[in-house]
């Protein structure tokens, strides 16, 4: 499987040459040169398979030519140390449940596959890779945890100051080892505007090896697909058209969602579920697409301006806006309506989301059809934010697991930097390998 840019000005190149440089050099996102389906006994028989066993089917269709099949059923097999359930909220909505891995949140996957493949071939050729990450919130610290102390790896997280969760923030600054957390003064955009520019710095790409942990690397999103296809197997209204709600920030999940649709899996639509950082609702009404500086609301990890993965979006339909309409439409929702809504269903239901799976659950709730079935996806823990959660439905009603808790008892190491590039630039020089 070669990999091409989103930008096609750039040639094609292998798997370990995709993942290692994270951005191709024209400044595009790589994309598999062709997206393989899945054999139909697949469809017939995958209720009986556990998530592992799916994940390795799927994973076989990317990275299947490139990997032996021992060795990649082994990344995947150990990525995938806990499940991903589906649990029924009300009706025919259904949440995902993506916030059972060691750092609560959906990441967890996507982390912890590229750090076993890049680990994975670092060892066949004893090499060093500089791995810069950008973070709203649950990348940094799903990424922190999944790389840590891998050998001949060194993670630098990029967060904006002041618009992370505690939680999150003690999830990546509290490691040390081989994870530096870099405090930007800036948003999200600045932080990820940072890591876009190293990739495309001569004098750094000449004294480092560089690459990237966010969605903007295919072994980060692709395994996001895995997940996709276990919640169709456990869905029990197979015979109604299925419907994912999918918060939607980076849009390296809703992404994932697409390839799986493209490898067979039966959905009938998607819906991008937005904050206030709306750009892709407004392409979808308008067709043109603006980006714009990010506004801080309390779904942070959605809090995404510019976000990276449109761009395969409109590779994958040839940026044909009205094909484009027929699989994805868009909600935007406030501050205030995430926590109506999060309110509502806990006193109606029981069930407790997070900020950013309340938007998944309102947009099915406002959209979803009769002869449909919803599934959401649960993003995170709600317990990563407790202050905005408790703020809801009162203090001591968010359970906090144990993993947690370890975290915020230590104590944070950070660098704090501009938002400039030039000392961003002038602080790899000094500190990486």
């Amino acid at each position: 499987m070669e990999y091409y840019s989103t930008e096609k000005k750039a040639p094609k190149v292998d798997l370990r040459t995709a993942v290692t440089e994270g951005l191709a050099p024209d400044r595009g996102l790589y994309m598999p040169e062709r997206i393989v389906p899945l054999p139909e006994w697949f469809f017939k028989e995958m209720e009986s398979f556990t998530f592992r066993e799916i994940a390795f089917e799927v994973a076989k269709c990317f990275f299947g030519e490139d990997i032996p099949e021992a060795d990649l059923q082994e990344i995947v097999f150990d990525t995938l140390s806990f499940d991903a359930p589906l649990v029924h909220v009300r009706d025919s909505i259904y949440s995902l449940e993506l916030f059972h891995g060691p750092t609560l949140a959906f990441k967890d996957v996507g982390a912890r596959f590229m750090a076993r493949l890049l680990g994975y071939f670092l060892a066949k050729q004893n090499g060093r890779v500089n791995v810069l990450v950008a973070t709203s919130g649950d990348t940094g610290s799903a990424v922190a945890n999944g790389f840590f102390n891998v050998p001949g790896i060194h993670v630098y997280v990029l967060y904006p100051k002041g618009k992370v969760s505690e939680i999150q923030e003690k999830q990546f600054t509290t490691l040390g080892h081989n994870i530096t957390a870099l405090e930007i003064d800036g948003t999200f955009d600045d932080c990820q505007r940072l890591v876009k520019s190293a990739f495309m710095d001569d004098e750094l790409k000449k004294q480092l090896t560089l690459t990237s942990a966010n969605s903007i690397n295919v072994a980060r999103f692709l395994p996001q697909a895995f997940y996709y296809f276990n919640a169709w197997a456990r869905l029990p209204e197979k015979d109604k058209k299925v419907v994912f709600s999918v918060p939607s920030g980076n849009f390296g999940n809703l992404t994932a969602g697409l390839f799986a649709k493209r490898m067979g899996l039966p959905v009938h639509r998607f819906i991008a579920a937005n904050n206030r950082n709306d750009v892709v609702f407004e392409y979808l009404k308008t067709g043109e697409f603006k980006p714009r500086p990010s506004v801080a609301t309390i779904a942070n990890a959605m809090d995404v301006g510019d976000p990276s993965n449109f761009a395969r979006i409109l590779d994958l339909y040839n940026h044909d806006v009205d094909a484009i309409r027929a699989d994805i439409s868009g909600t935007r929702y406030t501050d205030e309506d995430i926590r109506e809504t999060l309110g509502r269903i806990y006193q109606e239901t029981g069930y407790l989301l997070d900020p950013h799976g309340t938007t998944g659950y309102q947009a099915l709730e406002d959209n979803l059809q009769p002869d449909e079935a919803g599934i959401f996806l649960e993003t995170a823990h709600p317990a990563k934010f407790t202050e905005t959660v408790e703020g809801v439905i009162g203090k001591g009603n968010v359970p906090m697991p144990e993993r947690l808790e370890n975290f915020l008892r230590n104590e944070r190491v950070i660098d704090s930097l501009s938002a400039s590039f030039e000392t961003f630039k002038a602080y790899l020089l000094e500190h990486a390998e």
